[in-house]
């Protein structure tokens, strides 16, 4: 009886496992590279050199709190330029939510920027950074990304989500 049993529930959870191969997965593409550089194409990250900043913040607009940080990791590239990686974890508001085949979501960011001097702080930026997000059934990325109010870059079908900032 309990082989019975254990049968029937074995080739039950195996019906269960069988999902057919036609379910579309959703791709998602929302990791943002931010670089930032001067006029001269100098990286403005790097603290060993002249009129980097010293030290970035996040905070989340938007979120349930007045301080919502926001994290970034600084990462380097095989050359040593020093860039943000934003992954998540700003709240996504709903901005064009009605079609559900094309749903646009925006985070948006306080960027806090600080030079220093021999431990001496010689300038705060406090700037804006607004994330676009679509949403398809297929897809979950960032579409377009503006800095201070100005458009700095447009998704393009197959490219990654690079953005440079001359300060």
């Amino acid at each position: 009886m309990r082989n019975i049993v254990f049968g029937l529930l074995v080739i039950f959870c195996a019906f269960l496992s069988c999902g057919s191969d036609n379910d579309d997965l959703q791709k998602i593409d929302q990791i943002l590279n931010i670089y930032m550089k001067n006029g001269a194409g100098r990286d403005l990250f790097h603290k060993k050199k002249d009129n980097s900043y010293f030290t970035y913040s996040l905070n989340d607009v938007n979120g349930v709190a007045d301080n919502a940080p926001v994290s970034a990791s600084l990462k380097a590239t095989a050359d040593s330029t020093l860039y943000m990686e934003y992954i998540a974890g700003a709240r996504r508001i709903g901005v064009d939510t009605l079609d559900p085949s094309n749903k646009i979501y925006r985070s948006d960011i306080e960027v806090s920027l600080v030079k220093r001097l021999n431990d001496q702080i010689l300038d705060t930026i406090n700037d804006k950074l607004r994330i676009e997000y679509r949403m398809t059934p297929s897809v979950f990325e960032v579409s377009k990304v503006y800095y201070n109010d100005t458009l700095r870059f447009t998704k393009q079908p197959g490219s990654s989500n690079v953005v440079t900032i001359v300060k």
